[in-house]
This record gives structure tokens, C-alpha cells and sequence, in this order.
């Protein structure tokens, strides 16, 4: 394996946390179904290309020793696995308390994470090779231990950062937690070649032409939806709808009299 896969897989990760960071900044001012279609916009981002996008960025070009082919269902899985945990995370992380309480943060960071793990050893379960695949425990449950913190570390992000220059920093350290999680758990796995099993007919250019133009795709758009929006017309709706909420209010103590 050389450098550039794992580069790519990492510019991938920042792309995927900067579109998701930016996406929760417009939750963080929204209300209603605005705040609910920007945490799906925040989830698919962070979990669908940040976190699943790297994974089988990173997979294709790791050298296994045979060809490789992959469960397609079981790999759609892993995708629906990440964006549903980071969505759920996002969520606790966001919720609206009158008082800052951690933990909100803590059990969107340990559901998330354990989340991040299952969509990564789901993923490796659709590898099909001719060999028999093993892990080491201890390196495996240091991969989860990562994706936890990592996953809190990103939710922190989500709720705190804001502007250009910050969501810039946030994620290259979330792409880099990403990253890290995954090549742990990848260090984990044992290969053992099976000499005797069928050939396997690899679809990894078919997988990696998919993610080319859905990645690709997914970011433009999100892209020209933040281009649309700005932070401050978010709050600007939020301020109307708060002001019609305590008219209502007030026009209802009055009736009440």
C-alpha cells in the first residue's frame, strides 16, 4: 500500500467532517423541520462520507495477497449503520438544555463510536477472498476505545465550532481520528491465505467508480445548499419563529384574563 490511498482516504474524512460540521452549525440556528433536515444533512455528511466514504477509500487499496470482491447488500449496510449512529449521536450532542450538561455529549459520543466500530467491522465482514480472516482482540477493542473518543471529540465539534477558519481545524482532527480508527482496526486483522479456495472475481473498480461520482455528487450538492444559506439567515428564521411563539403566548394569557 502506498501513500496515496491513505492520503485520499483522509482528505475524504476532512471533506465529509467539514460538509457535517457546517451542516450542524445551520442545526445548532434552526428550528423545526429546518433543524431536522440539517442534522440529516450533518449525519449523511460526517457518517455516510466522512466516515463509511474513508473506510472503502482506504480498502481499496489495501493489498490483501488475492482478489477481493464485496458484499454488496452487507456493504450498503455498513452504510446505513454509520449515518443512522452519527445521526443518533448528533441528536443527544445537540439537544437544547438550559443547563450544559456533559452528558448528553458522553452518550452521543459511546453510541456513536460503537457505531463507528460495528459499521467498520460490518464493512469487513463484505469482503469476500479466498482467505480466512482473523483479529486480534486487544488491537480490536483499542479500535473501539478510539472510535468512542474520537466520536465525542467529533460531537464536541459539532456543537461548539463555528466560522470558516475553525470548521477548517476541526476537520483535519476529526479526518485524522477517522483515519486512525480505521488503520487500528485494519493492524488488527490476520490474512491467511487458502490456496484451495475458488478464485475470487473482484468488483472493487465498480465499488470505487461508485464512490468517485456518489461522493462527488453528494458534495456538490451539499455544497450549493450551504451556498444557499448562511448562519445568519438561520438565526434570523429562528428569532421570527421564537417572536410568533411568544405572541401566541401572550395573546393567550390575555384571552385567559
Amino acid at each position: 500500500m502506498g501513500t496515496a490511498t491513505p492520503i485520499t482516504a483522509y482528505v475524504v474524512a476532512c471533506l465529509g467532517s467539514a460538509l457535517g460540521l457546517l451542516s450542524s452549525e445551520r442545526a445548532r440556528n434552526a428550528t423545526g423541520a429546518s433543524r431536522n433536515w440539517w442534522l440529516t444533512v450533518a449525519a449523511v455528511s460526517i457518517g455516510g462520507l466522512g466516515i463509511w466514504g474513508m473506510h472503502f477509500t482506504a480498502m481499496l487499496g489495501t493489498w490483501m495477497g488475492a482478489n477481493v470482491a464485496y458484499d454488496i447488500p452487507i456493504t450498503l449496510l455498513s452504510m446505513l449503520v454509520a449515518i443512522v449512529v452519527v445521526a443518533i449521536g448528533l441528536i443527544l450532542a445537540l439537544r437544547r438544555t438550559d443547563d450544559e450538561r456533559f452528558w448528553p455529549l458522553a452518550a452521543g459520543g459511546v453510541v456513536t463510536g460503537l457505531g463507528v466500530a460495528a459499521m467498520h467491522y460490518t464493512g469487513m465482514s463484505a469482503i469476500e477472498i479466498n482467505a480466512e480472516i482473523t483479529y486480534d482482540t486487544a488491537t480490536v477493542l483499542l479500535s473501539i476505545a478510539i472510535a468512542v473518543v474520537a466520536a465525542t471529540a467529533a460531537l464536541w465539534f459539532t456543537r461548539e465550532v463555528s466560522g470558516p477558519l475553525a470548521v477548517l481545524g476541526a476537520a483535519l482532527v476529526m479526518g485524522l481520528a477517522v483515519t486512525g480508527m480505521h488503520y487500528t482496526g485494519m493492524h488488527a486483522m490476520n490474512i491467511t491465505i487458502n490456496q484451495r479456495a475458488s478464485v475470487i472475481t473482484g468488483n472493487s473498480e465498480d465499488l470505487i467508480m461508485s464512490l468517485i461520482v456518489g461522493g462527488a455528487g453528494f458534495s456538490v450538492i451539499i455544497v450549493f445548499l450551504l451556498a444557499l444559506t448562511s448562519p445568519d439567515e438561520e438565526r434570523r428564521q429562528e428569532a421570527e419563529v421564537l417572536e410568533r411563539v411568544l405572541r401566541r403566548t401572550e395573546s393567550r394569557r390575555h384571552g385567559q384574563r
